[in-house]
């Protein structure tokens, strides 16, 4: 089985435009299927079930040599169960990379653009955030209140039903986001916030995340499990569902991370004009607004902050590492290129812009 995966990255990445969306149709229905299986527990079963299965390697390993035994037949089942996983990861989720962009499902126009459109796509998401800002729950000190995990991770696993009548492409399962419990925190520390398990179909999150991102990535893993691999497109189209979400917890995630997204390009690219929106912001009809945005990006620094390290070091060119053997050529840096996407949004959405 094993063997199969080379052979699938070379078939889809030379054929992907005559493979899709016959493929993607398939694994939505495989995956959708799994996390249907998976969804007896509230709490990602991927997560126990690999602490499990390694405890298991372990013991029947060191059996076998106090029993002076060989290691033939356990070695064997060992790498059955690892090329199954693989086989199943390949198979039936990861070759989504190759498929043509979301922007053709979309019908969304993807190019260049100046920056003075850039600035312009910022400024609206950051009005649209701070418009949001004084409506999600706070306490006394206007930072933002941890909210009960398993409601936003059952909101999150329907996110995407408002876009999928518009947007076949949105069409899947609509199972609640799994809660990691094992890996959580180490996923957090080798700079990762979510990860899909596609063997199990389990989009899942650790607990831990912060406040105001963790709408946001529920609907990014839940993108995954919706066969949209690319994690530039999985970001806009978490974006897009905690938009159209009715919840306003979800809104202001998506215009506050819409915004995040445009101001980090801009600051890279322009940082005198990015410090400019800022402080005319603050003398500007939506400065409340404008502040406690403020807050809740210096607080999410803040709650990061104590999961910096060599880990996240490591984590970070294992995941560049990953994301180039699937296509994704920039790899880690594919992360900033949503803003292209968002641009794109607000471009052809210009009549929205009040």
């Amino acid at each position: 089985m094993a063997l199969l995966c080379p052979a699938f990255l070379l078939v889809f990445s030379h054929f992907g435009d005559a493979l899709f969306p016959a493929y993607r149709t398939f694994t939505k229905a495989l995956l959708g299927a799994q996390a249907a299986l998976a969804s007896v527990a509230p709490v990602a079963l991927w997560d126990f079930l690999v602490v499990a299965l390694a405890i298991a390697a372990v013991v029947s390993f060191a059996a076998r040599i106090v029993r002076k035994r060989s290691i033939l037949a356990w070695l064997s089942t060992v790498l059955c169960v690892l090329a199954a996983t693989a086989f199943l990861f390949v198979g039936g989720w990861a070759v989504n990379h190759y498929a043509p962009p979301l922007s053709r499902d979309l019908d969304l126009d993807v190019e260049q653009y100046s920056t003075e459109q850039l600035v312009e796509a910022c400024i609206y998401y950051y009005q649209q955030a701070a418009r949001l800002a004084d409506q999600v729950p706070r306490d006394d000190e206007d930072n933002l209140v941890a909210q009960d995990f398993f409601e936003l991770a059952r909101i999150a696993g329907g996110s995407y039903a408002n876009l999928a009548g518009r947007y076949p492409v949105f069409e899947g399962s609509t199972a609640p986001v799994k809660a990691l419990v094992l890996a959580g925190d180490p996923l957090l520390y080798s700079g990762h916030v979510g990860i899909f398990f596609s063997p199990t179909g389990e989009s899942s999150v650790p607990l831990h995340c912060a406040p105001s991102e963790m709408p946001f990535t529920m609907c990014h893993e839940a993108a995954h499990r919706l066969g949209i691999a690319s994690e530039e497109e999985a970001n806009f189209a978490a974006i897009l569902a905690c938009a159209a979400n009715d919840d306003t917890r979800f809104k202001y995630a998506a215009y506050y991370l819409a915004f995040c997204y445009c101001h980090n390009a801009l600051s890279s690219h322009s940082p005198d004009i990015a410090q400019q929106i800022v402080d005319l912001a603050a003398e500007s009809s939506f400065a409340d607004g404008a502040r406690l945005i403020a807050t809740d990006r210096y607080a999410t620094y803040l709650h990061y902050l104590p999961y910096e390290g060599p880990a996240k070091e490591t984590g970070t060119q294992v995941n560049d590492t990953y994301l180039k053997t699937f296509g994704e050529e920039v790899g880690v840096q594919s992360y900033g290129l949503v803003v292209d996407y968002l641009i794109a949004w607000y471009v052809q959405n210009a009549p929205a812009k009040s």
